[in-house]
């Protein structure tokens, strides 16, 4: 592939300077969950003592009306509801939710609206009252088919649950996620592969197959369980991504895999470099204007979130992305990517030229980990392969 033409420009004048703000979405947290899974780092606290639904309905509505001058008259095309387990909370209190939001914001006709659930029977039970609310994209977290790696997960359901939960979903959802996990503890390659077909055999839209990874702050990190070797972990990976390929499914980024039109919108605009509002407990957000781009983080803990907001002030953190923040940041996100990114698109969501990363863009190329044409910049087979080293060419001190 040729060279993209890049003309000298003044780097050291260049300021933020936007023309025409990126697409918003909206991303809601819940943080409470059933057990705590010996492998998740995620924002998540068991619920013990009961669920203060009514309190935290009544923080997030009180959140998101304090942000609104941060994002006011802007649309927002998706919403996610993530966790935690949002499926916990009731339908009502997730119907109370989507109202809000639909109240105080100018949400897209055709809005992306995801919740995720746990395949466990009481969540199930709740799947029609979650549509009803208007939720359209259900996103279920079975992980595995197989009892056993379910319980070295730590995962409270069985295969039985997870199969039922699946078939309640289908009835009021067309568009449904799987989440599943593979190099599990002692997993063979025949396991990953079993338990792609099985979730195949249920025509899912789409499909994010993980490789499970030991996390720091994890009970799995201090206490490692035995997993497959790198060599083993490879060999599943290959043989997945070729299987949902013969299905017809594109694997479109490094975990995700759709069926034709059903790429997670909400989750393109985070790789696409979009702006997004975060509330609830540990949300983040990134939010771009006229002349500049920050980055907030909310307070982590349940009560902690739920007293600030009290109080005014649920933002822990807040920075503004310096120039190297928004080239790293960007190519962070859109070279999780496949097919990567329109050249065009660095300029529209960081607001600064492309020359700013030549350097960065020719020893990649060098090194064969990316490609790129006037009109597209991607990595290569090797960069998706190696993508931590393709990205920490676009790291500066």
């Amino acid at each position: 592939m040729s060279v993209i033409p890049l003309q000298p420009f003044g780097l050291k004048s260049q300021a933020v300077n936007f023309q025409a703000l990126p697409p918003l979405s909206l991303y809601i947290h819940i943080p409470w969950c059933v057990r705590k899974c010996p492998y998740c780092d995620f924002n998540s606290h068991e619920a013990r003592g009961g669920l203060p639904e009514d309190d935290y309905v009544a923080a997030l509505t009180r959140d998101l009306e304090a942000a609104l001058p941060l994002v006011w008259g802007r649309k927002v095309y998706s919403v996610f509801i993530g966790g935690g387990t949002p499926s916990i909370f009731s339908a009502q209190a997730i119907a109370r939710i989507l109202s809000t939001v639909r109240m105080l914001l100018p949400l897209d006709v055709n809005a992306e609206i995801t919740l995720e659930a746990n395949p466990g029977t009481v969540e199930a039970a709740k799947f029609a009252g979650f549509r009803d609310a208007g939720v359209n994209r259900l996103s279920l977290g079975i992980q595995s088919f197989n009892e056993t790696q379910l319980k070295a997960l730590g995962r409270i359901h069985d295969a039985g649950e997870a199969h039922r939960a699946l078939e309640i979903a289908q009835r009021h959802f067309d568009n449904i996620n799987l989440d599943l996990m593979y190099a599990l503890p002692q997993q063979t390659l025949a396991e990953a592969e079993q338990d792609v077909r099985t979730a195949l055999s249920c025509a899912p839209q789409h499909l994010s197959c993980y490789h499970l990874t030991l996390e720091p702050n994890t009970l799995f990190h201090r206490y490692p369980p035995a997993l497959p070797d790198d060599d083993a972990s490879g060999e599943m990976q290959q043989h997945i991504e070729q299987l949902l390929a013969e299905h017809g499914y594109k694997h479109y980024e490094t975990s995700a895999f759709a069926r034709p039109g059903k790429q997670s919108r909400h989750n393109l605009n985070y790789w696409q470099f979009g702006d997004y509002l975060g509330i609830g407990a540990g949300a983040h957000s990134k939010l771009s204007f006229h002349d500049k781009v920050i980055r907030q983080a909310r307070y982590k803990q349940p009560q902690a979130y739920m007293e600030q907001v009290r109080l005014g002030a649920p933002v822990q953190t807040e920075q503004t992305l310096t120039r190297d923040d928004l080239c790293f940041e960007f190519m962070m996100n859109a070279l999780r990517l496949n097919e990567g990114f329109a050249a065009h698109l660095f300029s529209e969501r960081t607001s600064l030229p492309l020359l700013l990363i030549r350097r960065e863009l020719e020893q990649a190329e060098q090194r064969g980990l990316l490609m790129r044409d006037q009109q597209r910049i991607a990595p290569t087979e090797k960069g998706r392969v190696f993508l931590n080293d393709l990205l920490q060419i676009f790291l500066r001190d």
